[in-house]
């Protein structure tokens, strides 16, 4: 599958069958977010990783399939948490809003 999702991250060269993508986008009062960094916890809340938003607040993580959480960290807000389900061979897409 290529091409890219409706206002969102595009998923040229991203051979979707073959992994567990969770992408979104970050937002506050409906604008991108492009300071704010989203962790990847895995289900005991253990840090995997982390990423920067980018310019139109999107981020992207390459996933085991699971039960997973979001935590956007970004400042003059508090800490959000977001629970998502990555499964090979879909993309999960996630609103985050601040």
């Amino acid at each position: 599958m290529c091409g890219s999702t409706a206002g969102g991250l595009s998923l040229d060269g991203v051979d979707v069958a073959k992994e567990a993508v969770v992408q979104g986008q970050v937002v506050r009062d409906g604008q991108p977010v492009s300071n704010a960094y989203v962790r990847l916890l895995d289900r005991t809340g253990e840090f995997t990783a982390e990423v920067p938003t980018s310019a139109t607040g999107h981020f992207r993580f390459f996933a085991a399939d699971g039960d997973w959480t979001l935590r956007t960290l970004a400042p003059q807000t508090a800490t959000v948490d977001r629970s998502v389900h990555a499964s090979v061979g879909s993309v999960a897409e996630v609103t985050i809003q601040l």
